[in-house]
């Protein structure tokens, strides 16, 4: 009789918020692929509570996956596993950063990439030697088989693909360095191909932290993969996450758009250079001095929406630097905009340094990881309070994200590509924005009136 392997992606009980509506929704990728690493003498099945809330089901082995958001939530769906004991498992980024935490909720903790162990994980559960904690190192992308999609809800609407690991930009506020390295490693294209042309999705994305990588042979890479793209024959609309160097090299421009790129989300986080040196965003300081409306006139070429991702709450900000900052991002060419708060995360050096300073605004972890899902204050800013802060978000999200400004970036779009499809793509894009944004200040008033 095969024993089971049931793998959980939990969500954050309090709070929905960036992943309110389906097309925000990414599928569980990592727990995919663990799936695919289980020997197939095992029944795998994934609970996801993107779509429904979890409800006790029998395993053998439970395998949980979690982002600091969803720590607290993992822990208490472990606690019901444990106290039947069936075995409990924390994979994921936030177990990886902080394990000796993670230890107290779960039997088993997997630091950094499981790929490299999970097989051992799983013959030393076979033998009934299962260890404490199992430290992963980093893999060659290519031994990381094909993710199980087929376990993956079906109400996703994007198929996603993993083509790299790894950032040498090392941002303060950022721990994929931390989790994956410090150089760049990239899978063999044809092997990316084959997954792409596995995907039932019409939609696919890319989640790579940056698809382009840096320099010449990155470059060439991206080039191959979009040739080989157009060559095979996919026929897929797709986006991708990359630095503003995207826009440095035409072929790539060129080719990304044959093979169907609508959308690139680029990390600009402030229009300020001062801003932007204080965080260590040093690939952004050259392109920020014209407000990167070069940058952007140029992908624009190309028909592909930018999606620009900004922070509210640096230290460097101030509360008319970042009136300052919205009134930029109404006026500017880009497409789509995303603006999240300053929010440390465990194993970066802003959360260290934070903490040394006593600047974090909620502190009572494990119970307060909650907070930290890039929508609420929670550090003490250098240049106003946090209650300042989070008035200022609340008075630009109503700027930012309502139908009139959504209408006019819709002609901006449509004038500056001269693509109807690609325009359609940015305007869906920012109504997603807008119903997220809606949901989050709602959370946010009723949140006030209970501590009130």
């Amino acid at each position: 009789m095969k024993k089971k392997l049931l793998l959980i992606n939990p969500s954050n009980s309090c709070k929905t918020g960036l992943s309110l509506t389906e097309s925000s929704k990414n599928p569980p990728l990592g727990l995919g692929i663990i799936a695919a690493l289980t020997p197939e003498n095992w029944k795998i099945k994934i609970i996801d509570e993107n779509f429904r809330s979890f409800k006790y089901e029998d395993a053998d082995l439970v395998g949980i996956t979690a982002f600091t958001s969803s720590a607290l939530r993992a822990y208490e769906i472990a606690k019901e596993y444990r106290e039947k004991g069936i075995p409990t498992i924390l994979g994921g980024i936030h177990a990886s950063m902080l394990p000796d935490e993670a230890r107290q909720f779960f039997d088993t903790v997997v630091i950094g990439e499981a790929e490299s162990i999970w097989p051992e994980v799983i013959s030393d559960f076979e033998k009934g030697k299962l260890k404490s904690v199992y430290q992963g190192d980093t893999v060659d992308m290519d031994i990381i088989p094909i993710p199980r999609h087929d376990l993956f809800h079906p109400r996703y609407m994007f198929g996603v693909i993993q083509t790299s690991r790894g950032c040498p930009m090392d941002c303060d506020f950022c721990s994929v360095t931390k989790f994956n390295g410090n150089k760049f490693r990239q899978k063999s294209i044809d092997i990316v191909l084959d997954e792409i042309e596995s995907l039932p999705h019409q939609f696919i994305c890319f989640i790579d932290d940056n698809l382009l990588g840096y320099g010449q042979k990155s470059y060439d890479r991206a080039i191959q993969l979009f040739k080989g793209m157009i060559n095979r024959g996919i026929k897929k609309s797709w986006y991708c996450q990359a630095s503003i160097n995207f826009a440095e090299n035409d072929e790539v421009l060129k080719y990304a758009a044959e093979s169907g790129c609508k959308m690139v989300i680029i990390g600009l986080e402030s229009e300020n250079e001062h801003s932007l040196a204080a965080i260590n965003k040093k690939i952004n300081l050259k392109a920020s001095r014209d407000k990167y409306r070069k940058a952007i006139k140029k992908i624009h070429k190309h028909k592909i929406a930018v999606l620009g991702e900004f922070i509210y709450g640096l230290d460097t900000d101030t509360p008319e630097s970042l009136k300052k900052r919205t009134k930029y991002l109404i006026k500017s060419p880009i497409d789509i905009v995303l603006t999240t708060l300053l929010t440390p995360l465990p194993g970066t050096r802003l959360f260290n340094k934070f903490r040394e300073e006593n600047r974090l605004v909620y502190n009572n972890f494990p119970d307060d990881w909650v907070h930290f899902d890039l929508t609420e204050v929670t550090n003490i800013p250098l240049n106003m309070s946090p209650e300042k802060l989070s008035e200022i978000m609340s008075q630009s999200n109503r700027r930012l994200y309502n139908k009139v400004v959504i209408i006019r970036r819709f002609i901006k779009t449509l004038i500056n590509t001269k693509s109807l499809a690609t325009a359609k793509w940015a305007y869906d894009s920012n109504l997603n924005l807008l119903n997220i944004v809606r949901k989050i200040e709602n959370e946010k008033t009723v949140g006030l009136s209970k501590r009130a």
